[in-house]
């Protein structure tokens, strides 16, 4: 990125901060966490960084004009320590929803492919047509496709972390990641204290993963149809049973199916339906303790859109409620092939276009490569 487009964009994610410090929430218990940032003007990433208070946070801010700034979902005693020495206490539990993640049929028409040698852009390709380099890079610019299949599966995991884990629905904050998916954070459960290997053991619960034909009523030797799970059992065993079976009606008639086809063939069936009904979240994300999660509130240097709470999924737009730089008219030379919205406008397609566009559509685009400052 060249140096206009870095002081276009750090000048008006300044402008956003100055004026919306009110979206940073500050978080609780802050001086035991540990914050990070990067600057668009470099790779290097600032990290084990304390800070006591909203004051200090909103410096931070002020002073280094960040392209992303985190914070970590652990506690610590002493967070601006090295990592071995920060004394680790507990973690929130947090979960990441990402469009990129759920194999949609709409990606590819919607995904750029940039190249590395030319830097020819192009609508989604394996090879660039102008140098024929396969050193290639991806953007997407998600449609609303991508963002309803997120919500749902925001909505599969809200289930699981109520019916199943016992979650209260007021420990439980989703937030939209800024870009494409959403994070969903719980706190004050009796997960806080779980190490690594046991938020695996919760993830592999979640997604519907290493399910056994046993569980759900399928022996290898002399298998018994009562043992089949029901419409009316709760968890996994319920959601099978509607999965599989349909209705209450067709429950026997499918049972003798597979029990016809037997052990094996039940496995691969039960592997079919975990695809299906398995929560798709990224379970490294979950599983990491230490890791920093963008912090809610600040801008996502992908988009240039905010990572914010959502209080209403359903009515929930991401390309429009987290999308707040401003509408201030600025020159851009755009190669962007497809058409995307924001705040209910559309744009593009634009072919090596000298336009003019608002604030936050130019920001959107080169923080994608997809544009420079005319």
């Amino acid at each position: 990125m060249n140096e206009i487009d870095i002081k276009f964009l750090e000048d008006s994610f300044k402008k956003y901060y100055f004026n919306h410090l009110e979206l940073i929430p500050v978080p609780e218990r802050t001086s035991e966490r540990e914050f990070g940032y990067q600057k668009f003007d470099s790779n290097f990433f600032n990290r084990h960084i304390s800070l006591k208070d909203e004051k200090e946070l909103h410096l931070l801010f002020m002073q280094n004009t960040p392209s992303d700034v985190y914070c970590s979902n652990a506690y610590y005693a002493f967070p601006n320590s090295p990592m071995n020495e920060k004394d680790w206490k507990e973690a929130d539990l947090i979960f990441d929803i990402d469009a990129k993640d759920l194999n949609l049929p709409c990606r590819p028409n919607h995904t750029v492919s940039i190249c590395n040698e030319c830097n020819e852009v192009e609508k989604n390709s394996n090879q660039c047509l102008k140098c024929n380099s396969t050193k290639l890079e991806k953007k997407s610019l998600p449609c609303k496709i991508c963002m309803d299949a997120s919500k749902v599966e925001v909505q599969k995991l809200i289930e699981v972390l109520n019916n199943d884990l016992g979650i209260e629905k007021e420990n439980i904050q989703i937030y939209f990641s800024g870009n494409e998916g959403f994070h969903v954070y719980v706190f004050n459960s009796q997960f806080q204290k779980l190490g690594s290997k046991e938020r695996s053991e919760l993830v592999d619960y979640i997604m519907f993963r290493g399910a056994i034909p046993e569980t759900f009523g399928m022996k290898k030797f002399k298998p018994n149809r009562s043992l089949f799970p029901d419409f009316n059992q709760k968890g996994w065993s319920g959601r099978f049973s509607k999965q599989v079976f349909g209705s209450k009606s067709k429950r026997s008639k499918i049972i003798s199916e597979l029990l016809d086809n037997g052990y094996s063939s039940f496995q691969k069936t039960l592997d079919g339906v975990s695809e299906q009904i398995g929560v798709k979240i990224d379970p490294n994300v979950t599983m990491d303790i230490h890791r920093i999660f963008r912090l809610p509130g600040s801008i996502n240097s992908k988009s240039g859109l905010t990572k914010l709470l959502c209080t209403d999924m359903t009515k929930f737009d991401p390309y429009s409620d987290a999308c707040f730089l401003n509408d201030e008219s600025v020159e851009v030379v755009v190669t962007c092939p497809i058409e995307f919205k924001l705040k209910n406008k559309k744009f593009g397609p634009f072919l090596n276009e000298k336009i003019t566009i608002p604030t936050y559509a130019a920001a959107y685009l080169i923080c994608k490569k997809l544009a420079t400052i005319a």
